[in-house]
């Protein structure tokens, strides 16, 4: 049994069946929508996608999809008991019930004077962004909305306010970190970044805290930052990172820590229990993106499946890239993958920048223990034609053939996934 259907719980439902489980599978979904692409949120807000396009291929015949929110998992009898009163039974349960939005403190984001579920109320106008839910109703609140105000400048924030201005929205970014993207870029890459977004006709703040959000009579007017300056907004969206929905691991009383602590075959401390995706922790490890997700869910498959023992789950190497568009403009092609910066005394910095043309590749070179220098990491940006090559040496951890130079010079083209991997 699979609690969670977004792309983890949908991929491991599917890859079960492909490596012909004898079992049955049921998969338990929260939300009404079919299981969609993630990354596509964004182009989905644009108006380049439709919603049903963002969707996943069809769960194979042998998988039960139940409409259902898990509220309590009885580890003793095996067992599962859903918000409708039925009880389900399960052999191995797997929980991919991924994550969610962070709202910070932000005074006038709550009704205090409310109570019970009224009280966590959103006042209207104000938003998160990380559902198709979310987008559905983003796009209902839109018409009518000249100004929007985007709290937070990491990969869905910065998603959020291209997609908004896409839409004729003129679109305030700020952000409380030194750059854009801190935690894949380096600051010459986050001014590259922040210049497109202004071309684009995005005003960006960096080292700017949103303190406060203006509302009359709970309808959201504005935003108030920290050194008392006022931006109006008819629509305010919160993206400031997510976290890990570990309430049922935690009331069931599994370990956790940042997320649900998984071992290398993806087991919680209830050997029946397993965890996959943007609520699993994997030695310290919360990944939170599309892609370790689905290594996740297709490692835990094979685990699950008959037939002669599988290999573990090691890990995941991280890249992550993001497609910019814009009207009568080129894409602006994005991607960043393992150490940003030299962390070891033998490590070696590559760069090659153009400010005019708007591009930046900068790769991590480290010489191992045999003398073969090794990638080790990367930020790239402009319009890319050397990802492909860059990621395969990496991912695979294989030594570099050529002088690092080449590699940012060579002409290998690489295909691109609109709205990046989150």
């Amino acid at each position: 049994m699979v609690v969670g259907a977004g792309m983890a719980g949908h991929r491991l439902a599917q890859q079960l069946v492909q490596h012909g489980t004898d079992r049955p599978v049921v998969l338990l979904a929260e939300e009404e929508h079919p299981a969609y692409n993630r990354v596509l949120l964004a182009e989905v807000l644009a108006g380049r996608y439709a919603p049903e396009l963002a969707a996943l291929a069809a769960l194979p015949a042998q998988v039960e999809r139940r409409q259902a929110r898990v509220v309590r998992i009885d580890r003793e009898q095996r067992r599962v008991l859903c918000d409708d009163g039925s009880a389900i039974g399960y052999g191995d349960l797997v929980l991919a019930t991924g994550s969610n939005p962070v709202l910070p403190p932000l005074r006038g984001l709550f009704d205090d004077s409310g109570a019970g579920r009224e009280r966590h109320t959103l006042p209207s106008g104000v938003f998160a962004f990380r559902t198709m839910a979310d987008c559905a109703d983003i796009e209902a609140y839109l018409p009518g909305v000249a100004q929007a105000v985007v709290v937070g400048g990491g990969l869905l924030g910065v998603s959020a306010a291209r997609a908004l201005a896409a839409r004729g929205v003129q679109v305030v970014l700020a952000h409380q970190g030194e750059h854009l993207m801190e935690r894949h870029l380096d600051p010459e890459a986050g001014a590259l970044l922040r210049k497109h977004l202004t071309d684009l006709g995005i005003e960006v703040h960096t080292e700017c805290r949103v303190r406060s959000v203006l509302t009359e009579d709970r309808t959201v007017t504005g935003v108030e930052l920290a050194d008392g300056f006022r931006l109006e907004a008819g629509l305010l969206v919160v993206a400031v990172g997510v976290r890990p929905r570990t309430g049922l691991a935690e009331a069931a009383g599994l370990e956790t820590r940042r997320g649900i602590v998984v071992d290398d075959r993806l087991r919680t401390s209830d050997p029946h229990i397993h965890a996959v995706g943007d609520c699993a922790e994997h030695r310290g490890v919360l990944y939170g993106l599309a892609g370790p997700a689905q290594e996740q869910a297709d490692t835990l498959a094979r685990l699950l499946a008959p037939g002669p023992a599988a290999p573990s789950y090691t890990g995941s190497r991280l890249l992550t890239r993001l497609t910019l568009t814009g009207p009568d403009r080129a894409p602006l092609d994005l991607a960043a993958f393992g150490e940003t910066g030299p962390a070891a005394p033998e490590d070696r910095v590559i760069r090659l920048a153009d400010a005019a043309g708007g591009t930046y590749r900068k790769v991590i070179v480290r010489r191992d223990e045999q003398g073969e220098d090794r990638l080790v990491g990367g930020v790239l940006l402009g319009d890319l034609s050397t990802v492909g090559t860059l990621a395969h040496t990496w991912e695979g951890d294989e030594a570099l053939s050529a002088h690092p130079l080449h590699l940012l010079t060579a002409t290998t083209q690489s295909s691109t996934t609109p709205g990046g991997t989150r």
